[in-house]
This record gives structure tokens, sequence and C-alpha cells, in this order.
């Protein structure tokens, strides 16, 4: 929550209330305060909001044209505009250099920031623009972020003189700047945090920093492994799960790319896994809409992988995403829904995708011999595989008491530490 009305306790006294007139009606007396408290409650994007806060600024002092600028590189840079002149036409992204603008040097004291009559002025008259807009009446203060850090000015000009402004205008002026300050830091620094994330997958993708381990599912009636689950480590910093680091690609756009590395990277492994084994590939369904999973597959054996939609959220298009995985499972690709029971986003997925194997998660399997809560839905998941024709296969089993259970609920195939740890893959099989 943003803080401008305690900020503005000080100077409220000094500022008189902002007209702000409709089309064909009379003024309206508004309490500058009320006004950015207005703003700050209406849920608008941050450009709405300060371009909302130029207008109301720009109809109190009665002037042409406000805008917010950025200093940057020695160049003032028009970021949000209300208003123009006959002869002035300024657009956001336009720029100029900064020597040359009323802004710098007010920043650096050579002007006042309140001008009545910039043509009564000896530095002012210095500009060119001075004489040639021409300028009259300006106003402009700095925006500095609560680190004292200068983003730049809050200004509002005319061509023409204005004898009648005073402290308190210039106060308003403050007021809305403080306000501006608060909303772009928050922008710059969701900005820069964003670069970062981006610079950091980026790099990860850039050096390969991450490899693959696999572990083993079990057929827990013949007592054999019958595949193995790739999964995917992180060799950087910061040390994390690895879905956060996806997450984080997924917020910078860089989710596919990053998915599908990591299932080039799992691939290769293939050749080293017993012929009767199969290998399960962790995918979002955003990947697989964007075409490249399809891509990656090509020229391996797809009667011996299996996809595991692992998104816990909603799909919005499963009509295209059934069409895009099609000829992969008529070519032998098997598809999974991972994670079963942890939300209703995977009884969904279940629902459209009709997979051939549920993944029942970790969590319903997390104590199912004395829970009886996780045990009646693990039940229901499993009677309801069977009347579909699924497979299911347990994850994270971990104690003897789940793997029983699992066995008296007709569980066939699981993986968990109690049946085997990720690792690495050992050598090639050597060819009989």
């Amino acid at each position: 929550m943003l803080r401008h009305v305690d900020s503005a306790s000080a100077v409220y006294g000094l500022m008189k209330p902002i007209r702000i007139a409709p089309q064909g009606a009379a003024p309206i007396e508004l309490d500058p305060a009320r006004i950015l408290a207005r703003l700050e409650s209406a849920s608008l994007p941050i450009g709405a909001m300060l371009c909302e806060a130029l207008h109301a600024v720009r109809s109190h002092m009665g002037m042409e044209v406000a805008f917010i600028a950025e200093f940057s590189e020695g160049a003032r840079i028009f970021r949000h505009v209300d208003g123009q002149t006959e002869n002035l036409v300024i657009r956001p992204g336009d720029g100029n250099p900064l020597e040359e603008s009323y802004c710098q040097r007010v920043v650096d004291g050579r002007l006042p920031e309140l001008i009545r009559d910039a043509t009564q002025l000896a530095e002012a008259l210095t500009l060119p623009v001075t004489t040639e807009l021409p300028v009259g009446a300006h106003l402009s203060v700095p925006i500095r972020f609560s680190d004292g850090q200068l983003y730049g000015t809050f200004c509002c000009f005319s061509t023409y003189p204005d004898g009648s402004l005073n402290e308190r205008d210039l106060n308003t002026l403050r007021l809305f700047a403080a306000f501006a300050g608060q909303l772009l830091e928050s922008q710059v620094k969701t900005r820069q945090a964003h670069e970062s994330k981006h610079s950091r997958i980026s790099d990860v993708l850039a050096r390969r920093a991450f490899g693959v381990i696999y572990q083993p599912i079990v057929h827990l009636v013949e007592n054999r492994v019958v595949g193995h689950e790739a999964l995917a480590r992180f060799h950087c910093e910061p040390q994390r799960p690895p879905d956060q680091w996806f997450d984080e690609a997924g917020q910078v756009g860089l989710q596919e790319e990053l998915e599908i590395a990591l299932i080039e990277a799992a691939l290769q492994g293939f050749d080293r896994l017993p012929a009767d084994c199969y290998l399960s590939l962790n995918v979002s369904p955003q990947t697989i809409l964007g075409g490249g999973v399809g891509r990656v597959l090509a020229g391996h054996p797809l009667d011996r992988l299996m996809l595991e939609v692992t998104e816990h959220a909603s799909i919005q298009d499963y009509l295209r995403l059934a069409e895009l995985l099609a000829p992969l499972r008529r070519g032998g690709l098997r598809l999974a829904v991972d994670d079963a029971g942890a939300g209703y986003a995977s009884f969904r997925h279940i629902l459209k995708l009709k997979p051939d194997v549920i993944k029942l998660d970790s969590s319903l399997i997390r104590n199912v011999d004395s829970d009886t809560g996780s045990r009646a839905l693990a039940a229901a998941l499993i009677r309801f595989a069977e009347e579909t024709g699924c497979k299911v296969v347990a994850e994270g089993v971990e104690t003897e008491a789940e793997l029983a259970m699992l066995r008296r609920l007709q569980v066939n195939k699981a993986q968990g530490y109690l049946l085997g740890r990720p690792a690495p893959l050992g050598p090639r099989p050597v060819p009989t």
C-alpha cells in the first residue's frame, strides 16, 4: 500500500483544492489527497494512474501540458504526457538532451521550481525553447525514489505567463510527484526483477548448468524396474528446488526453452536404459502447445516414452493440446497426468486428456496407511482408473507401511525413496 496520504500531511494545509470540470458542467472542488486515494484504490495499471494524476494536476493548474520525464544517460525521456499546445506535440518515448531542458536546470538549481513568466529569467532565456515555443509559466519538481535516487521530474507548463501561481500550487505538484515516485519505483523494481530473472535463466541455458537424474518406477507384483522418471537438477545459485527454476522461467517467457533443454538432456541417457524399460519425461501444457515436444522426440522410440503433464493450473485449450499429442500417442507415446490428488486441476486434466497413466501425488501417498482421508481418495482414483482403462503409479513411497497399503489397494506400480532414490544412470547395457 502506498503512503502518499501520510507524506502529504505536512503540506496539506498549503494546497488548494483541485477544480476539475467535466465538459458542460460546473467546476467541482476536489481534495488532492482524496484524488490520490481514489487512484490508489482503483486498481488501475500504473501507467493509467500516472496519466490520471497528470490530468488532475494540469486541470488544477490551468496548464496546457503536464508530463513525467525520466533522466537516462544524458537524455530527458517523456514517459507519460497529458495535453498539448498548438505548436508542440509531445509523445511518450520522445526525448531530447537533458542539458537543453528546463528539467535539468530545475534539479541543479539554475532555475526555480515555480516560474510564473519564463521570459523574465535570464537563465530560461538561454534555452531556445523559451522564445520559440514559447514557454510562459512552468512548474517542475524532482521525482525521487525512497533511497534518494533521482528518477526525473514531474512538470507542467503553458505557453503564456500565469502570475496567479503560488506556493500552494507547488506543494500540490510535490504531492503528486511523491505519489508518482512511489509508483515508478515499484515499476522500476518490477522491471529490474524481471531482467534479473531473465538473465539468470538465460545464463543457465547458455552454460547448460543443469543435469538429469533418474528415479526407478517399480512393478510391485513382478518386483522389477519397468521405467525411470527423468528429474531435473540445477548446478548453480541460488540453490532451490527445480520447480522454482521452472516457475521463474515461466515468468520471463523461457519455460518452453528450459523444458525442451531438459528433455534433450534426459534423452541422452535413453540408450543406457534396459530394453524393457520406458523413460518418463515431465512437461508443462504450455510447452506442448508451443510445438517443441514433437520435434525433440522425433527419432526416438515413442513406445518407450511417457509424457507427464505437470501443470497445477487449469489448461485453457484442451482441444489444441489433444490435437498436438494425438500423432505422438498414435505412435505409441503414453501420456500421464502427474500429481493426481494434489488439487482440482489434476482431476480436470484426467477428464479432458484421457491419459494412459494416473500418477498419485506423494501428498496423497504420505501416511496412506494411517490417514483415512488420503486412503479413501487414493482408492477412489484407483477405481476410476480401473473403470477408464488407466494404469496407476504411486509417487513418494517412503515406508513399508505405505507400500503394504498400496498393495492392498491393488496399486501395481510405484516409485519413491523406499524403492529407489533418483540417481545417474549406470553404464550402457552390454549387447548380448
